[in-house]
């Protein structure tokens, strides 16, 4: 379970920003896009789409594991997603999704995966405080439960893996979400207002991009018919939209730039 250990160590862990599933599926894989390692032309939604068409990526007691495999060789990474309030996935238990670990999967790691995916699976049959999962309250116990969860099912693993989970495990408590210890990955939220009549309002606390979503031409466009544009390297990805009277539309929006 290594490449989840090294999620939790690069501040891979994120707070859901809602309970939809396929908002959150986009939400983990446009974050995974957004990381430098990845080709730009790498289509990560997409493929996360269409397999969880073809098959339900819910593993049970409220983990799913959705995968991603790309045509080229990198490391296998993951990030990781938590809905406080669970995620209604249609698992194989009826029960609720509360932890999405999503899995990008290069030709050259396939066998890795196997084997990662195969341990966390026995470990969601043997961890004995599997059923706590639902009592996190934050980013912090989270992180916290996964590190058990890992050192637990890593009982023989080598002095090297051990150590690094002492530092996590011994690492300061902040009160502040994890998300920021990606301090080169930026996500606002965005709302976008539009209407025949008014000029398009922009409403965010960064003001450089609010200042470029102003100005930039056709993406109200993007936004409406494919659900995610790009501007000035922000990934500016639609989670919902709602019409109001004289063609008023108002768009919240989630906007994602890796420095």
């Amino acid at each position: 379970m290594d490449t989840l250990l090294d999620a939790l160590q690069e501040g891979r862990l994120f707070e859901l920003p809602e309970n939809d599933k396929t908002h959150a599926l986009q939400f983990l894989a446009h974050i995974i896009e957004a990381f430098p390692e990845i080709p730009p032309e790498t289509d990560v939604v997409g493929l996360i789409m269409n397999r969880e068409h073809i098959v339900n990526t819910a593993i049970g007691k409220g983990w799913a594991c959705p995968h991603a495999k790309v045509p080229y060789d990198e490391d296998l990474m993951c990030v990781v997603g938590w809905s406080p309030s669970g995620i209604e996935y249609g698992a194989p238990d009826g029960k609720t999704v509360t932890l999405i670990v999503m899995y990008l999967v290069p030709d050259n790691q396939r066998n890795h995966y196997l084997k990662e995916i195969s341990i966390l699976a026995r470990a969601l049959q043997t961890y004995p405080e599997l059923e706590k999962l639902p009592d996190v309250q934050d980013l912090d116990d989270v992180r916290r439960y996964l590190l058990d969860l890992i050192e637990v099912t890593k009982s023989k693993t080598g002095p090297d893996a051990r150590a690094r989970m002492i530092r996590l495990k011994t690492k300061p408590s902040i009160e502040t979400p994890l998300i920021q210890d990606l301090s080169n990955l930026i996500i606002e939220p965005v709302t976008i207002i539009t209407g025949p009549k008014i000029s398009r309002i922009v409403l965010t606390q960064n003001p450089i991009l609010m200042e470029q979503l102003e100005s930039a031409n056709g993406f109200i466009e993007k936004i409406e018919t494919d659900g995610v544009c790009h501007v000035e390297g922000w990934r500016i990805l639609r989670r919902s939209a709602v019409n109001y009277q004289g063609g008023l539309v108002m768009y919240e929006c989630l906007a994602i730039k890796m420095l």
